[in-house]
């Protein structure tokens, strides 16, 4: 089992750090590569840019009351990136790139987490 983890290309899991704008604050976020090409997926089906989707998510964080000192927001974002995967394998989210996550139905595509298990 572990061969198909610690065969993985070490550059995917290679940090490195991006520098973008957050309401007009420069900061610097440091992912590992996969999430970052996980969130290049994300921007690219709605046409935003990885710091475009990163504003705007903090954006809807700031004013959903979400967004507190407490949170860390590269956590957030690496948990938004495994989520994303996750709703794919569940089939919340369709496969097809080109289908904007814009056009989706929240409620149905969040759904299948709120229903109780089995």
């Amino acid at each position: 089992m572990c061969q198909i983890f610690i065969d993985a290309d070490p550059k995917l899991y290679a940090s490195r750090s991006r520098s973008i704008r957050l309401r007009g604050v420069a900061t610097s976020l440091r992912l590992e590569n996969l999430f970052w090409r996980v969130l290049e997926e994300i921007g690219a089906r709605d046409g935003l840019s990885v710091p475009q989707l990163l504003g705007r998510l903090h954006d809807e964080l700031e004013s959903s009351g979400r967004l507190d000192e407490a949170m860390n927001f590269t956590s957030f974002l690496r948990v938004s990136c495994m989520r994303y995967l996750q709703l794919q394998l569940a089939g919340r989210i369709p496969p097809d790139a080109l289908l904007p996550l814009g056009s989706l139905d929240p409620a149905w595509v969040l759904a299948a987490e709120r229903r109780p298990s089995a």
